[in-house]
């Protein structure tokens, strides 16, 4: 476990799936967090979950396809808890409509994914570093996906915006390292999330646990095991890491990605 009493934290998409892991994981370890998400219900609902256990947190309802929500987020989360010590770039999107090669790509789609994905995180940064370099300290975690080290067929917007956050990551820590704020990335696999879930068209649970036997481990992953990774680089205890990756897949990279017969092929 580690400590983050006193420490104010905003994750967006911070409602549901991998969000929600996150957000759950820094409030039990003792941050304030400040959950920013398009889905009032979810929202209201995780923070009515972690003020039963005595935690700490707020809701601000957020739409990251519009490039003004992340100005505003910053704004009022500060406004709210007084300061920011960190930041989770966790947002993104990839409707099952979006799944087509380059060709059959709509400019809407490829324009919605790359503005939830990738602008965004650079605007929640642009405007949270300013109250980080304030408190002489911050922490920026960017959630992108072993997808941005290998992609699958038919997911060009999402591929891209996960690798550029990866370069992205290792860019802003070259600039942000001397005003003591560190930026790093977790690159997850395949969990047990809205996303995935919406994906499959067939059973869930029965594809769900085939996903699993693709993974080297033996089963997809659950949220809170996110959760962890992003409270340790939240942490003094990763003081030395920055501008790094982190991937967290049941060993799927070191096996070297997915199998074809998860690719369509």
């Amino acid at each position: 476990m580690f400590d983050h009493k006193g420490k104010v934290a905003i994750v967006t998409g911070g409602a549901q799936g991998i969000g929600r892991g996150i957000t759950d994981v820094l409030a039990e370890n003792g941050a304030t967090v400040c959950i920013a998400d398009i889905s009032k219900k979810h929202g209201n609902q995780a923070v009515k979950d972690i003020e039963s256990i005595g935690g700490k947190a707020i809701f601000v309802e957020a739409d990251f396809v519009k490039s003004d929500s992340p100005k505003k987020v910053v704004e009022e989360c500060v406004d709210i808890l007084g300061r920011l010590d960190i930041l989770v770039n966790n947002v993104g999107i990839q409707p099952p409509s979006s799944y087509k090669n380059v060709e059959d790509t709509t400019e809407e789609m490829w324009d919605a994914v790359i503005n939830v994905n990738l602008k965004s995180y650079f605007l929640m940064s642009k405007y949270s570093i300013p109250h980080m370099k304030k408190s002489g300290k911050g922490i920026i975690i960017n959630v992108s996906s072993v997808q941005g080290l290998q992609s699958q067929r038919l997911v060009p917007p999402y591929a891209a915006s996960k690798g550029a956050v990866i370069s992205l990551t290792r860019q802003m820590s070259l600039d942000y390292i001397k005003s003591n704020i560190r930026v790093n990335t977790i690159n997850p696999g395949t969990f047990n999330t809205p996303m995935v879930r919406t994906s499959i068209t067939g059973d869930i649970e029965e594809s769900i646990e085939s996903f699993g036997k693709d993974i080297p481990i033996g089963r997809v992953g659950d949220p809170k095991e996110i959760g962890q990774v992003a409270s340790f680089l939240a942490s003094e205890a990763s003081s030395f890491i920055s501008g790094e990756y982190i991937n967290v897949d049941g060993g799927i990279m070191a096996k070297g990605g997915w199998d074809a017969g998860l690719q369509g092929e």
